[in-house]
């Protein structure tokens, strides 16, 4: 007979399974995950490579939520897993007890649009799995992004779920207006409590905790909880329903950081011109030592483009192609902000832990949770304030979750019913037009709503994990050295201060950009390095082969390390095959880069040329694909001898602009060698490039 926890039936069991780069496919996947859960599944969101292969034999139903990377390749937390369905000792019907289905996230300005999550189907199938669904595939590129296929996606697939998978008489989904309970909630440490006690701040019990809202239902097995106060004023409405009570900034308090407590004290810096504290987050393999932070663009120009400079330890290695990862932080006026408004000054600075929810759900011994929440790196007994500067993402752009969620922290019935309206994808025009289009961050969101007050122990269930955000190394060679005599190296980056006005003319800053901005030399950093052997292997190991790199704008950074890697080996002496660069910018006297490094004598040995195109210099907007059709005579030349070509920078439509210009040259050089060549042809050509990584786009 089966048991049931908190409604939850154990013969009803889904297992969500993601893979992903810039957690996107997670996100994707725990609201498929609320989905099931709404509908009496006992489910589990986990990362691929934290399950062997054995382990989706036991549920009832595996859903894989992938996201395609690079040159139509799996993402780092999912390739452990993917290699074990290609062993080839596998009986061909090793799955035929797994009813799965698969949702890709892709963008199809990449010729590799949703290959992992193609791969990934028809591998299942080989094994014996069965198809419960079909297969969904999200383009970046659609006008409403992932939405644009997700939301009709997910509703579907939940009426087939319910169709094949009925549920029992009497039993009825769990409805939108009970708040499923997180899978995480934080607690005092038990050595915390005698600090809260003296701040007279009621601990989690019967009588007391800050865990259920006022009003709503919660599916949980606790008692009946009690939802924190909000200020007795009566905020007035504009016609959209929200609230036009001016916010007012925070209540100034005293900060102390980890890092400066054995510093002799000094005059206080105002809150607003705080910087983020250097703590080092913990989990993260390599600690490099900022020596610059250079700006490479004239202070006039409206872009901002710095050139960082990092010392690191030798034995760490890296070559073209290669990113490095970064894991910006939350200023400390927005941290405060956060704080003050949802009244948690008096718990900020206690040292929390995380408190998961029953990890027998998960059936397997194997599937225990996690000490925290997925890709949260939380500093040692880190406190509330902590956690909100170095791990969760306020001021992301909202999910629809996100106001689904924070409508049950409101006593307003009319703040919540305008919250609940962008939760319905009735009205997607009005929910982009409040946050995608203007930006709008979620502490902004609960500055227009000053009537909820989420529970601070909800705060890292509610908030996403900061995501670290990948930038292409743009030194190699000799540019590895940090100096003659130093047995440090150093690496270098090349990365755009994203800072625009929104449609309601306010000024926004990309959020890894402002932190960048502001680090001083000196600051050590804790940062990943990943290798991207697709893009650098055939390059090292066909050095005599000539190569063409179109870079415009910041995607010039690993065309460069490619330019310095092979100019160090015909430093040596060695023969190499020649560069065609082809760069992209506005203006040439203001974003050029690195124009001055191509006079280099060790570039010169490489046969190096370099066409620029400059879109404002002129009346007429001239771009890369434009040289490309201009120079065709020239790309030509490199054609026949076999060149590698590279497309490096902004996705969007660049890269769909570089093929075609690349597309026609190669039609007219077809049809100089084979009378009546076709234009199936020259596609059939590309492509062949393409999968034998001999056309190589690398963009973000």
């Amino acid at each position: 007979m089966a048991t049931e926890i908190l409604g939850q039936r154990h013969d009803r069991s889904a297992l969500i399974l993601y893979g992903t780069e810039t957690g996107n496919s997670q996100d994707v996947a725990e609201d498929l995950g609320r989905v099931l859960e709404r509908i009496h599944f006992v489910t589990r969101v986990i990362e691929m490579d934290l399950v062997e292969l054995t382990h989706i034999l036991k549920h009832t139903i595996v859903v894989f939520v992938i996201s395609t990377t690079g040159q139509g390749e799996f993402p780092r937390n999912a390739r452990a897993f993917w290699k074990s369905l290609l062993r080839k000792r596998l009986p061909p019907e090793c799955l035929s007890h797994v009813h799965f289905a698969v949702f890709g996230l892709g963008d199809s300005s990449y010729p590799q649009f949703n290959w992992s999550a193609r791969k990934l189907h028809r591998r299942l199938e080989q094994l014996g799995a069965k198809e419960i669904y079909p297969r969904g595939e999200a383009d970046e590129q659609h006008p409403e992004g992932i939405d644009g296929t997700f939301l009709s996606w997910s509703l579907d697939f939940r009426a087939i779920i319910l169709e094949k998978y009925p549920l029992s008489d009497g039993v009825v989904p769990i409805p939108s207006g009970v708040l499923l309970p997180p899978k995480f909630t934080l607690r005092f440490k038990e050595d915390a409590h005698v600090a809260a006690s003296r701040l007279q701040q009621p601990l989690a019990g019967p009588q007391a905790s800050p865990l259920q809202p006022q009003n709503t239902k919660i599916l949980s097995a606790s008692p009946s909880l009690v939802s924190a106060t909000v200020d007795g004023t009566t905020p007035q409405i504009d016609d959209l329903g929200i609230s036009t009570k001016m916010w007012e900034p925070p209540v100034e308090r005293e900060i102390v950081s980890r890092e400066y407590l054995n510093e002799p004290s000094a005059e206080p810096t105002p809150l607003e011109d705080r910087l983020p504290p250097h703590d080092l987050l913990p989990d993260i393999p390599y600690t490099i030592k900022l020596v610059e932070n250079k700006r490479i663009t004239p202070t006039e120009h409206w872009q901002d483009v710095r050139q960082l400079t990092f010392q690191m330890d030798e034995t760490i290695y890296y070559t073209p192609g290669d990113t490095m990862t970064i894991y910006p932080k939350n200023f400390p006026a927005d941290v405060e902000a956060l704080i003050d408004l949802m009244d948690w000054g008096d718990v900020a600075d206690i040292p929390l832990e995380f408190e998961a929810r029953h990890p027998d759900f998960f059936l397997s011994k194997t599937l225990v949770s996690y000490h925290h929440p997925p890709g949260l790196t939380p500093l040692t007994n880190a406190t509330l304030r902590e956690l909100l500067t170095h791990n969760l993402d306020f001021t992301a752009i909202p999910k629809r979750h996100f106001f689904d969620q924070i409508a049950h922290w409101t006593d307003d019935k009319m703040h919540a019913e305008r919250l609940l309206e962008f939760t319905n994808p009735a009205y997607t025009d009005e929910f982009f037009d409040y946050t995608t289009r203007p930006r709008r961050s979620m502490l902004e969101v609960l500055q227009d709503f000053p009537t909820v007050r989420i529970p601070w122990n909800w705060a890292a269930s509610l908030f996403p994990p900061i995501r670290g955000r990948q930038f292409s190394i743009s030194s190699g060679g000799p540019l590895h050295n940090f100096s003659k005599t130093s047995l440090t190296h150093q690496v270098q980056l090349l990365v755009a201060i994203v800072k625009y006005k929104t449609v309601l003319q306010k000024v926004r800053n990309g959020f890894c950009s402002r932190y960048i901005a502001c680090l001083p030399p000196n600051t050590e950093i804790n940062v990943r390095i990943d290798r991207n052997y697709a893009f650098y292997d055939g390059f090292k190991n066909q050095p005599k082969r000539p190569a063409i790199l179109v870079g415009p704008g910041t995607g010039l950074a690993p065309c460069r390390s490619l330019i310095w890697d092979r100019a160090a080996l015909a430093m040596k002496g060695e023969r190499v095959g020649n560069i065609l660069l082809i760069f992209g910018g506005r203006n040439r006297t203001k974003d050029f880069f690195y124009r001055q490094e191509w006079d280099h004598p060790a570039i010169r040995r490489i046969g190096f040329g370099c066409y620029a195109a400059f879109s404002r210099d002129q009346k007429e907007k001239i771009y890369v694909q434009d040289v490309i059709r201009e120079q065709k005579k020239l790309i030509k030349c490199y054609m026949t001898a076999h060149a590698r070509i590279y497309v490096c920078g902004n996705s969007g439509n660049m890269p769909k602009a570089v093929r075609e210009a690349f597309l026609d040259v190669l039609k007219e050089m077809l049809a100089e060698k084979q009378d009546g060549e076709d234009q199936l042809s020259a596609e059939e050509t590309l492509r062949k490039w393409e999968n034998d990584r001999d056309y190589i786009q690398e963009t973000w």
